[in-house]
């Protein structure tokens, strides 16, 4: 059996969306800027697309504009949101979190060699953002917070209004990278409050190569490339027309199913770690006590290596990712657990399982069952684990 658990990561594509895509690389090839009919054409599709996005998140067309992934929609936003403030106003600082994709925290990272002052904030040990840390580094000279709504690797959902009402209140632009949470839960920008926001089309089963943003009607940032006069002078590139239409459909489908998707993800999700906590001790659900994406499950296994139980469940045909990432040849942990507080060796037995509409109840008893087969012959490997035994029967 193959399983795919790793939709955080990235989502296969929609099989309607692959045919639409496929059908505007053969056919609606012009240049939608063109003011012949091939581009008219073309450009029909695009201003679908956009009015599917605006859909999706609650929004006006008018307030999408086209990127090439959500990396770049995090960097147009961050980058030309803060130097525009300052321009303006001289506000040169800038509060994040210390949870953030790291699109969001090199980004504000970068910003500190042009001298602004830049605040990462901690998370508490649920996952969630310390508020009060938030709220207290955000004042008079803060150009733009950011805080996304649902990590990555925990699938925690952050209390991104509430930041949005403290920043504006102090006069700065709030931004959210909701690239993790668009297709998996319902998100409305309106009630989020925020100015400007990223998504990504491949992580909710269109394209990879396709992103958008969202600036709210009245708020002004400026261009970080250029060229053209594509997408309000934001954007200059000829758009992926192909990419956008497919990232367009599937927005529309993510819409119309979100409701079913949820509660069958979740319900498999839920009954996962139902079985996990059942077969095998010494584990810690992270963000387990939290406000959760319903498809994400980040695990750590005491004792034992993560990536070894990825590897074991590579060769058992079940995808999955490790909590920690490889840096310059060296095995980290990850920067979202450790700002959670967990202990390096812990965050480094972690184990994300990210669940998907393709998903099945016979799948995730076969992802347990060879779970349970890898955490338990790792750990009788594991000194620490056979220390531990020892000191319990004591």
């Amino acid at each position: 059996m193959r399983v795919y658990l790793d939709h955080n990561a990235t989502t296969p594509v929609n099989a309607d969306v692959a045919d639409l895509v496929r059908r505007c690389m053969l056919e609606v090839f012009a240049n939608p800027h063109s003011l012949h009919g091939f581009g008219v054409e073309a450009r029909r599709m695009v201003e679908e697309a956009r009015q599917r996005v605006a859909s999706l998140l609650g929004v006006d067309e008018d307030e999408i504009i086209f990127t090439g992934s959500g990396t770049e929609a995090d960097n147009l936003a961050i980058v030309g949101g803060a130097r525009l403030i300052r321009k303006k106003t001289g506000r040169n600082k800038v509060v994040t979190s210390a949870i953030e994709h790291p699109a969001v925290l090199r980004t504000v990272e970068a910003l500190k060699e042009e001298d602004f002052e830049t605040v990462f904030v901690p998370a508490k040990p649920n996952g969630v953002v310390d508020m009060d840390a938030f709220c207290e580094a955000l004042d008079d000279k803060t150009a733009l917070a950011s805080l996304m709504l649902a990590n990555n690797e925990t699938g925690v959902l952050q209390p991104v209004r509430e930041a949005a009402k403290r920043a504006h209140k102090v006069g700065a632009l709030m931004h959210s990278d909701v690239v993790q949470a668009v297709g998996k839960i319902e998100v409305n920008l309106r009630d989020l409050d925020v100015d400007l926001a990223a998504l990504s089309g491949h992580k909710f089963y269109a394209p990879k190569g396709v992103g958008a943003l969202f600036i709210r009607r009245g708020v002004r940032i400026e261009p970080i490339i250029f060229g053209g006069g594509h997408e309000r002078g934001l954007r200059p590139a000829t758009l992926n027309v192909p990419g956008i239409a497919g990232m367009g459909l599937a927005a529309k489908i993510a819409k119309d199913n979100l409701k079913e998707n949820v509660s069958k993800i979740s319900e498999m999700r839920d009954r996962f770690e139902q079985l996990v906590q059942e077969r095998i001790p010494e584990i810690a659900i992270n963000g387990g006590n939290a406000p959760r994406l319903p498809n994400t499950s980040n695990i750590s296994f005491r004792f034992i290596e993560g990536e070894a139980v990825l590897f074991d469940l590579d060769r058992a045909g079940i995808a999955v990712s490790s909590g920690s990432a490889c840096s310059s040849g060296k095995a980290e942990p990850s920067h979202v657990l450790t700002a959670m507080g967990l202990e390096a060796g812990l965050a480094r037995a972690s184990i994300r399982f990210s669940f998907g509409a393709a998903n099945s109840p016979e799948q995730v008893e076969y992802v347990v069952e060879k779970l349970v087969e890898s955490v338990e012959r790792l750990r009788k490997m594991s000194p620490l684990w056979e220390d531990a035994k020892g000191r319990q029967k004591q």
